[in-house]
Order: C-alpha cells, then sequence, then structure tokens
C-alpha cells in the first residue's frame, strides 16, 4: 500500500480508487466531499455511517421502499423514481442543450438515461427474467472489455432527448407491470441469469430481489447524480 507522509494533497482528487481500509491520521480535511460506497467508516474515534445512512434515509424516504422485501413497497418504489425522473426530465427541458453538458468529466443526462437503459436491459431483463435478447444499442454500460460494446451496443449512437426517453419510459412500464404480479417467493429464488459470457458475469447465483435492487438503487443514484450535476451547471450560468 503506498504512503504518504507530510504530502500536500490540496484538491487532490480520487476518481474510482478502491480506498478499503485506508487510514487518514492527524489530517487536515476541510471543504471535502466524500461519494461513493461508504461502511464502517470512523471519524475521529465516533463510526459515522449510520448517521449518515439515517439523513439519507430522512431526505429520501424512497431509500426505504427501495430495501424492502415487500412486492407492494417495491412496486411503489419504482412507481416513485420514475415520478422523480420525469420531474428532472422536464427541468431538462426548459432548458435546451443542457442535457448534453457535463462538469467535473461526470456522464451529462443523455449518457446517464442511456446508463440506465443499459441496467435495465442487463439486471431486469437478463437477471429477473432470463432473457437472452440483444440489449437495446442506445445503452450506455461497463467500461470493461470486452462488455463495453458487445451484447448488441453501439457505441456510434447518438440518440435524441426524446427518443432516449420514449424507451425510459417503456423499460418503467415494463417493470411496473411485472411488479404488479411478482409475489415474496420469486423475489426469493434464484435468479434465472442465462448461462453464458454476457454482463453482468457476477450475477449468478443472486437471487431475484438483489437483481432488482440492483436496477433500483442504480435509478436512484443515477437521479441523484444527474440532479446534482444540473445544480452546478446552472449555477455556472447563474454566475
Amino acid at each position: 500500500m503506498t504512503r504518504y507522509v507530510d504530502e500536500d494533497l490540496h484538491g487532490a482528487e480520487f476518481r474510482e480508487c478502491d480506498l478499503t481500509g485506508a487510514r487518514l491520521i492527524g489530517v487536515v480535511m476541510q471543504d471535502a466531499v466524500i461519494d461513493g460506497l461508504i461502511t464502517n467508516l470512523v471519524v475521529n474515534g465516533v463510526e459515522v455511517s449510520e448517521y449518515v445512512e439515517a439523513e439519507l434515509d430522512r431526505r429520501h424516504p424512497v431509500r426505504v421502499l427501495i430495501r424492502s422485501e415487500d412486492p407492494a413497497d417495491l412496486r411503489e418504489a419504482s412507481r416513485q423514481l420514475h415520478a422523480g425522473w420525469a420531474a428532472t426530465i422536464e427541468r431538462i427541458r426548459r432548458t435546451p442543450g443542457i442535457e448534453r453538458r457535463s462538469v467535473n468529466d461526470e456522464w451529462s443526462a443523455v449518457q446517464t438515461m442511456r446508463h440506465l437503459v443499459f441496467v435495465h436491459d442487463s439486471w431486469f431483463r437478463r437477471c429477473c427474467r432470463g432473457s437472452t435478447e440483444l440489449f437495446t444499442p442506445m445503452g450506455i454500460g461497463t467500461t470493461v472489455e470486452p462488455y463495453r460494446g458487445a451484447h448488441g451496443l453501439d457505441l456510434s449512437l447518438d440518440p435524441a432527448l426524446d427518443e432516449i426517453v420514449s424507451v425510459r419510459d417503456a423499460q418503467a412500464a415494463e417493470l411496473e407491470a411485472w411488479l404488479d404480479e411478482v409475489t415474496a417467493g420469486q423475489l426469493a429464488a434464484r435468479a434465472p441469469v442465462p448461462d453464458d459470457d454476457v454482463w453482468p458475469p457476477y450475477a449468478q447465483g443472486r437471487l431475484v430481489r438483489q437483481c432488482l435492487g440492483t436496477v433500483l438503487n442504480e435509478t436512484f443514484e443515477h437521479h441523484g447524480f444527474c440532479v446534482r450535476d444540473l445544480d452546478l451547471i446552472e449555477a455556472q450560468d447563474a454566475d
């Protein structure tokens, strides 16, 4: 492990880094931002993860529904997530062109929605329903080879906002129709992931509920990223 002693890391950015087990001792950390999968975080002797999770649940009650095992709660979570995205899309339409702008090397709004097209095809259709159909060409998947441009994805596409929204609306309707019928027993069953080398390879052996959880969590988290970046773009334009 790399050890930094008396280093000036002012303004440093760590992106997509695994900091598991990292120890920051005697540091000065002001105006810092930490965003990611964080558990068992101890700050000055206090484990703060539970405080953070409780505050996130207070701000976003849909998170509690997403974690539920009750199909009715999961149906409501899906509907709330779709409604949240619908409101954000209307916000985007009020500023034409903003959907293709990005900040801090993050995805633009249209790229984010195209990624969710891929999430639905891979984690819902493939993992929850056992589909072997090709993915929607406009989807943006993982950067890991050989999956980046595989199984029907077309990296050359540049679809318009309305085209992406139409696909996402159809996917949301498909998911909600499935949730209207699914039972707790079906959710607890092993996911019918096809036995071939298509993303996600590590889904083999997971439960349907776990795969559905990935779909709902990705929909929630990426909406938060999108709203965060729209706020930053609008703030920049206002200056």
